[in-house]
């Protein structure tokens, strides 16, 4: 054991190290930082469980880079799998759990290093609550927009990589609630958190199709749009499934299920407290499009001129809300 340690094989939590790298729980690889040629991208997955073929589509844009797996709760159990994935010089997990260790110079730094970021699932209000406006905000987004590497998170890590974001602070919304009343106190929504690149007019869902969540997407949507006056795109995957965007806002699906890519074409006819949404716009309100994902990825979607709707390899769909009931109908 104290050769591994002597050689950074496998770093656990010892005294020194907490001191050294404060909330890290656990390093596997070489604690030397290296500079690896990176792409950059962003990784958005719905939840439910590990999408391996995400990892290494990350593992493979980070050069073999550092891996950081940033989280708030005391669990390093990605280490060790995404570790077994690909070449890695390192994967690390830290906890943050706390906006003094957000604003630890050590921390920030440990972050700007890595050549690879995943944000794990959790509660999002609590990534809210300890990273924004903090020295990890700062670093995520020199990340993404300064050195462009890979960024990506599962369940509440994939709320998080918006521009709009839903924060959960006060219970989670479910679709029924939130499209009978768009204020309802659970439909919390935010757009000053994080600003991944070409998402920044995006606001994700995740679990999507399992806990049938697109009645309250939807509804997420039109108060976004209705509260700041401007249109709010929505990507959705469903579990067990990763949108991965590159570098130049082309996005496919990788997983066992389907994605969804969703455009306004109206305001809201109706989007206010205590009321039931409308949405209707002669039933073509939103325009949406479907992919099935696929082990090697399926698909393409345009994310970098979202308007437009420039899409490969699924179907397209009618989405409205008549009197709080959310429709949709295949476009012929």
């Amino acid at each position: 054991m104290m050769l591994g340690c002597a050689f950074a094989l496998t770093l656990c939590a010892t005294a020194a190290h907490a001191q050294e790298r404060p909330g890290s729980l656990a390093i596997i690889g070489d604690t030397a930082d290296v500079q690896t040629k990176t792409q950059g991208g962003i990784a958005l997955v719905g939840g439910g469980g590990d999408v391996d073929e995400v990892y290494k589509w990350m593992i493979a844009r980070s050069g073999g880079g550092d891996a950081v797996i940033l989280r708030a709760t005391n669990d390093d159990v990605y280490n060790a799998h995404i570790w077994a994935l690909g070449k890695l010089n390192s994967i690390e997990t830290l906890n943050i759990n706390s906006r003094e260790l957000a604003n630890d110079d050590r921390v920030a730094r440990v972050i700007r290093n890595a050549e690879f970021v995943f944000i794990a699932g959790g509660d999002q209000s609590n990534y809210m609550r300890y990273w924004r406006d903090t020295k990890v905000s700062e670093a995520l987004q020199y990340l993404m927009h300064v050195k462009k590497v890979p960024i990506g998170g599962t369940s509440a890590g994939c709320a998080s990589l918006s521009g709009y974001f839903y924060s959960g602070e006060k219970g989670s919304a479910v679709s029924t609630t939130a499209l009978a009343n768009p204020y309802n106190e659970n439909v919390t929504i935010y757009n000053n958190f994080l600003q991944p690149p070409f998402l920044q007019n995006v606001l994700t869902d995740q679990h999507y199709l399992k806990r049938n969540r697109e009645g309250r997407h939807v509804a997420f949507l039109a108060r976004a749009y209705t509260d700041w006056g401007t249109p709010v795109f929505g990507i959705a995957p469903d579990e067990r499934t990763g949108v991965c965007i590159d570098d130049k806002g082309m996005a496919t699906v990788i997983g066992e299920s389907k994605a969804y890519f969703i455009i306004p074409q109206s305001k809201p006819t109706q989007c206010k407290a205590g009321e039931p949404l409308e949405w209707n716009h002669h039933h073509k309100a939103m325009k949406v499009y479907e992919i099935q994902g696929s082990i090697t990825g399926n698909g393409s979607f345009d994310v970098k001129n979202f308007a437009k709707g420039k899409g490969k390899g699924g179907a397209w769909y009618w989405w409205w809300v008549e009197n709080g009931n959310w429709e949709k109908e295949k476009v012929n």
